[in-house]
């Protein structure tokens, strides 16, 4: 049974049959039976995400990794600072997690990106919903599991990253909508790199560009088989001292007279670093 992907309310679920075997008559089938099913679980009904309903069940201490459908808890304080809270949920597989009787959310830990690596590892903990200690954790995992790995921590958003092809759509932001139809509102409606700082911050480092067939994701980008020289140097020119920039996807703007690669599909990746500092420019 598919438990992802397009289309999921027109395909066929669930059993197709059910009979009882071993009888003295012989089997006997229930698949006409006029069967049903109910939405959610007992332990919802209960509210065992929260302190109250927690008291209306006996819990007992991981050893070792939990069968499939189990409810974990546990306590944490939070972490010092204003910045952004997040949960790792390393060892889980599938399910959800609620904080001080709060839901953030499901996460999905065995939904794979083509690297093999899931693809969300950090789960966003809103501040408004944590106390300075003893804050409340509970999970609901459909899978088997061992949550003793699982870690709260803050998370870094000084380093920000883009990664955007030639054939990437525009943003919806170059349009507008008039007597039905769609009309640009920008001299060129062209896909582009948009870097925004947070907390009004400036880019003051672009960590890494490469315009042609960049690898990796955000943190651990690496130049391909095809990549223009003057990347960084472009992409500094477009966004270092600034709290936003737009930097196109243009073969022109990159590769100049020379293009090395003329049948590469390009990408252009681009990781800064922000901050209340002054900018550094790379040395050319």
């Amino acid at each position: 049974m598919k438990d992802s992907g397009a289309y999921m309310e027109h395909r066929y679920a669930g059993p197709r049959g059910v009979s009882i075997l071993g009888l003295n008559t012989g089997t006997l089938d229930l698949t006409s039976n006029g069967w049903g099913h109910q939405v959610g679980l007992s332990g919802e009904t209960a509210k065992l995400f929260t302190e109250e309903g927690g008291e209306k069940v006996t819990w007992t201490k991981v050893q070792k990794a939990g069968p499939p459908v189990t409810w974990y808890k546990t306590h944490f304080d939070a972490p010092e600072g204003k910045s952004p809270v997040a949960v790792r949920m390393t060892g889980m597989n599938k399910g959800m997690i609620w904080i001080n009787g709060k839901s953030i959310g499901r996460y999905w830990m065995t939904y794979l990106s083509p690297l093999g690596e899931p693809t969300q590892l950090e789960y966003h903990i809103p501040r408004s919903y944590l106390k300075p200690t003893d804050n409340l954790m509970v999970i609901f995992e459909e899978e088997e599991a061992n949550p003793e790995k699982i870690e709260i921590l803050t998370v870094n958003r000084d380093t920000i990253c883009s990664y955007v092809t030639e054939y990437h759509p525009p943003s919806v932001k170059s349009w507008e909508r008039k007597n039905n139809k769609f009309t640009p509102v920008v001299d060129n409606a062209k896909p582009a790199a948009h870097l925004k700082c947070p907390n009004q911050k400036k880019i003051i480092a672009v960590q890494f560009a490469s315009f042609g067939d960049p690898l990796g994701t955000c943190g651990e980008y690496a130049v391909g088989t095809c990549h223009s020289p003057v990347s960084k140097q472009v992409v500094e020119e477009h966004c270092l001292g600034k709290t936003s920039c737009d930097i196109p996807v243009d073969k022109g703007l990159f590769a100049g007279k020379k293009d090395d690669c003329p049948d590469t599909s390009r990408t252009l990746a681009v990781q800064v670093k922000c901050s209340n500092k002054d900018p550094k420019r790379s040395a050319n």
